[in-house]
């Protein structure tokens, strides 16, 4: 299995369309993805910044560490952008970026942001990308306690149609 480790940026953006689709280990920006996804035909921008908090499962959070199996994640991303396409055919962009490596509680771990002429099929857009990447990209989380321990989770199920 190959798990994404600090180096490149792998980025989709020579794709045909002006998608912006990203793993990377370096900290994601608000700004940048803003502006990828921007565009003079659109109405709206809608932004979804997942975060690392401070507790999960009634306990003390103080750290995140993402793997990913890029290859595959960054399928999955192809496949959320094309589906978006599929189903809101005005959206002008589409923008996923994930962080791998380990992050402190408030650091930013996905960005999502999809433009369209109009807020509500960016809204909807963007829910479906978020939702969708959670359910699918091969993406694994190491939860570091406040005691010590550590616990992996999958946050997707690594299913490709």
């Amino acid at each position: 299995m190959q798990l994404a480790t600090p180096g490149p940026v792998v980025d989709s953006t020579a794709a045909p369309t002006a998608d912006s689709l990203r793993i990377t280990f370096a900290p994601l920006s608000l700004d940048e993805v803003y502006g990828l996804a921007d565009d003079p035909a659109n109405g709206a921008v809608v932004v979804m910044s997942g975060m690392v908090r401070n507790n999960s499962e009634g306990k003390a959070v103080v750290a995140l560490e993402y793997q990913a199996y890029e290859p595959m994640a960054l399928e999955v991303f192809k496949q959320i952008a094309a589906q978006i396409r599929d189903t809101w055919a005005e959206a002008t962009r589409v923008v996923i970026h994930h962080r791998t490596g380990k992050l402190a509680v408030g650091d930013i771990s996905v960005l999502v942001a999809v433009g369209c002429p109009h807020r509500a099929e960016s809204f909807a857009a963007c829910q479906y990308a978020i939702d969708t990447l959670k359910h699918n990209a091969p993406i694994w989380k190491k939860e570091w306690w406040e005691d010590g321990s550590t616990s992996w989770v999958s946050i997707g199920s690594c299913e490709i149609d």
